[in-house]
């Protein structure tokens, strides 16, 4: 059996796996609100605030601030380079579970 490293050209930002999660589940919706984002990540407030920021410096996600009645919302949407970013990652990732797979064929 080979040995296998990740591919150097893996976007390491979503590499990493809390912010895989979060762009995950907003790759399959328009947008999400944070408290659904928690939950479906099972982050906790800070940690999730904290990846968000890192994925909105690198223009993968939008935060929108609002309120909902009398509470404040957030809700947040992966950008059009952030559904790019994603698509090109599941493509490298499928390319590279493939040629694993097949080492033991």
């Amino acid at each position: 059996m080979g040995e296998y490293a990740l591919p150097s050209s893996f976007d390491r930002l979503i590499h990493q796996p809390s912010r895989l999660s979060i762009v995950a589940v907003l790759a399959g919706c328009e947008s999400a609100d944070f408290v659904y984002l928690q939950a479906a990540t099972e982050l906790t407030q800070g940690t999730l605030s904290k990846h968000l920021r890192k994925l909105e410096q690198a223009g993968y996600v939008a935060l929108e601030k609002s309120f909902k009645g009398n509470y404040p919302n957030t809700s947040i949407s992966l950008t059009d380079d952030g559904r790019k970013a994603f698509r090109e990652y599941r493509r490298q990732f499928g390319r590279f579970a493939r040629l694993v797979d097949s080492d033991g064929d």
